[in-house]
């Protein structure tokens, strides 16, 4: 399919082909940074920032790599300030925002949000989270930091852990895995958060090998650890949070006691009691390498959907 100006709103919208064409440009990006000789192909690009949700990692890491890549941005986090306040629709947003800006970069609650502005806008639309289902540039994050930790994805066996019914990290990492031949994927979470029907019969159907499982212990046959948060705001009873939160946690003791040594924790972020801080000084900690290496992946991303190449 290729990258230049294409909509990024599902990941299933690429093949392997692709996303290891983007893993390739990622790592040419981390070269550029590390020796301080950042190409600046985007000088004449604006990026638009439309975040109708709260974020830190996506939001900083599109922005940094715009600026990286010598683009500008602007937008806005939060409704708040702008005129949906006021209440202009969401299409009247997005139609003036693609009048001024080379792409945009979008994350909103409701599901199909960045479909539909796809729809509408002439510029790329690249989607950084809407409703429970997608988040295609997190999950092509979580692969490329797990192909650059293994050198592969391969033959890996992953354990997804925590919220795992409302998590489109979750969603969108299982849909990326499906390109790639994982050894299994283990699903451990409570009873109330377990994976959704239709994502679990994707993954069959597309030849993903699924265990789930309650026992935290099944961390042992673990290479990734994927952590998720019990997400309090995807909640539409904070009594059925109330029961849930805290389901599970990870601490330096647990994976001393269970995991492989060469296990790695991912996280993608933020995280609130389910991710203990004394896994940050050990050995299975990758989840701030996750975090930093959101930055030249999206450069990467960036300049395949502009054309900075």
């Amino acid at each position: 399919m290729g990258w230049f100006n294409k909509d990024v709103v599902n990941i299933l919208d690429f093949n392997r082909e692709d996303i290891e064409f983007l893993f390739s440009k990622a790592d040419e990006m981390r070269k550029q940074l590390k020796e301080k000789k950042v190409k600046k192909t985007l000088s004449d690009k604006i990026v638009g920032l439309a975040f109708f949700e709260p974020s830190t990692r996506t939001r900083m890491s599109f922005e940094t790599a715009a600026k990286r890549l010598g683009a500008e941005t602007v937008g806005f986090t939060g409704e708040e300030g702008t005129s949906v306040a006021k209440g202009e629709t969401f299409a009247d947003t997005i139609k003036m925002l693609d009048s001024y800006v080379d792409a945009i970069v979008l994350r909103h609650k409701f599901e199909g949000a960045a479909l539909f502005a796809s729809d509408i806008a002439q510029n790329p639309i690249i989607n950084g989270g809407d409703g429970k289902s997608h988040h295609p540039t997190q999950a092509m994050l979580d692969l490329y930091t797990t192909k650059t930790l293994f050198g592969e994805i391969d033959g890996l066996t992953f354990v997804l852990i925590g919220d795992l019914k409302y998590s489109r990290t979750v969603s969108s990492l299982i849909y990326g895995l499906s390109m790639f031949k994982p050894k299994e994927i283990i699903l451990i979470s409570p009873q109330q958060l377990k994976l959704r029907e239709e994502i679990k019969l994707f993954a069959i159907d597309h030849g993903l090998r699924l265990r789930e499982e309650e026992n935290i212990e099944a961390i042992s046959e673990a290479d990734i650890i994927y952590v998720t948060r019990i997400q309090k705001e995807r909640f539409p009873d904070l009594q059925e949070y109330e029961k849930v939160k805290g389901s599970y946690k990870i601490t330096k003791k647990l994976l001393e006691m269970h995991a492989k040594k060469t296990a790695k924790v991912l996280h993608p972020l933020p995280r609130v009691d389910e991710l203990s801080p004394d896994v940050d000084n050990t050995n299975y900690q990758a989840y701030f390498l996750q975090a930093g290496l959101g930055v030249p992946l999206r450069m990467a991303l960036l300049s395949l959907v502009l054309g900075g190449e």
